[in-house]
Formats: C-alpha cells, sequence, structure tokens
C-alpha cells in the first residue's frame, strides 16, 4: 500500500533532515509509530500524504507515486484515497459539526455527498457519541468533542488509507476505548491501511506493527 525509497526531506532555513531508506506497509495493515516528542513523524505523515514535497526519494501509494504529482493532483488523491487526523483537528470554526465533517465534501468537486454519504455521517456521529450536537458550532465543543469530530470527518469517504497524528491525545480514558473502537471497526469493514502516531502505549496490541521511529528513520541534525 505505502511504499517509500531513498527518501529525504528538510525544512526551508536549515534544522534536521529527514532521511528513510526504506518503508513498506502492506494494504490493510496497521501500524503505530512512537517515539519522542519533536524528532519528525508528524513530518512523514505529512510526506505519506502529500501535504509535504520530499527533496528526493519517492513514496508510492497503492502503486501510484505520489510524491511525483503535481500539487493539485496530489490534492485530488488525497481527498479521493487518504483520511488525515491531524493533531490539532483542523476544524472551521463557523461551521457546524455536520459540515466540518463533510467539510471536503463542501470544497471539493471530486466528492459527491449522496445520500448514501449522508447516512454514514450519521452513523460515524451516532458511533462516536456526538450525534445529538450535529447541528452545533464548533466553537462550542470540548476538546475531545472536537477530536471526534476530526475522526469522522477522516473516515467519511472510507479512505484506503488512514493517517492519524495522536488521534486520542485529547480524550478521557472512555472515549479513547469509543474512538479506537470505531476507528478499527470501520478499518475492518473497508479493508484500509491505518498508520497512526501516538505516544499511547496502552493500546498499541491493537496494531498489527508496532515501530519506533528510530527503526524506521536517519536522523542528520
Amino acid at each position: 500500500m505505502i511504499e517509500v525509497s531513498q527518501l529525504s526531506f528538510a525544512y526551508p532555513g536549515g534544522g534536521y533532515a529527514l532521511a528513510v531508506d526504506e518503508l513498506r506497509i502492506a494494504a490493510g495493515e496497521s501500524v503505530a509509530i512512537t517515539g519522542v516528542s519533536g524528532i519528525g513523524k508528524t513530518t512523514l505523515l505529512h510526506l505519506i500524504a502529500g501535504i509535504l514535497e520530499p527533496d528526493a526519494g519517492t513514496i508510492s501509494i497503492d502503486g501510484r507515486p505520489i510524491s511525483r504529482l503535481p500539487d493539485p493532483e496530489r490534492r485530488r488523491f488525497r481527498s479521493r484515497h487518504i483520511g488525515l487526523i491531524f493533531q490539532d483537528f483542523e476544524l472551521v470554526e463557523y461551521l457546524s459539526l455536520r459540515d466540518n465533517i463533510r467539510l471536503h465534501y463542501l470544497i471539493s468537486g471530486d466528492l459527491d455527498f449522496d445520500s448514501t454519504v449522508a447516512e454514514r455521517l450519521e452513523a460515524l456521529a451516532q458511533l462516536s457519541g456526538i450525534a445529538d450536537k450535529l447541528g452545533r458550532n464548533v466553537g462550542r465543543l470540548s476538546q475531545g468533542e472536537r477530536q471526534r469530530v476530526a475522526i469522522c470527518r477522516a473516515m467519511l469517504a472510507e479512505p484506503q488509507l488512514l493517517l492519524a497524528d495522536e488521534p486520542t491525545g485529547n480524550l478521557d480514558p472512555g472515549n479513547t476505548e469509543r474512538v479506537l473502537d470505531l476507528i478499527f471497526h470501520k478499518l475492518n469493514e473497508t479493508g484500509a491501511s491505518f498508520v497512526c502516531i501516538t505516544h499511547e502505549r496502552d493500546f498499541l496490541d491493537r496494531f498489527q506493527r508496532v515501530l519506533d521511529f528510530s527503526e524506521i528513520l536517519n536522523l542528520k541534525q
């Protein structure tokens, strides 16, 4: 599903350089990536998603060399095939929960918000415990509720690949279990691959593979 080869990246102006000789993640595989803060895990996720462009090397998703696509094509590919759960949610404050969950359908001409998708939205909201708040503005939500909105949005299009950056970092233990049950239930339904950055070790046994960042990356300071 994901093939990374001879990848290198550095932010403009100096700082660390990120290097990945090889990383492969199979179709349908769930992988947790752990490691200390500030060493580039989120950068790697953004490179896989095509949000950032590598300086060298290739990233392919399902055989498609996403790292070589022009930016408009990368955005189109991402909206159709990749679900993203950001650490800072990336919600639109003046929109309702419902509109935040279906945001990609509102702004992209590549996605059709039909009755099937509308039913899926309601089901996701119900499973995540926010169905009674769909008409509210997200500015009135708790951090945990905002996180669940972001997770529902990432999963609405039933992507082939789900990328998550600390998806349970703002949830209490009860809601952590609820959200993880939702994510893995939907992954089992769709057969999607899942790459998750996390500092929480209590639920690592849910993943098929756990990688420490130092096992897959070479960092040059």
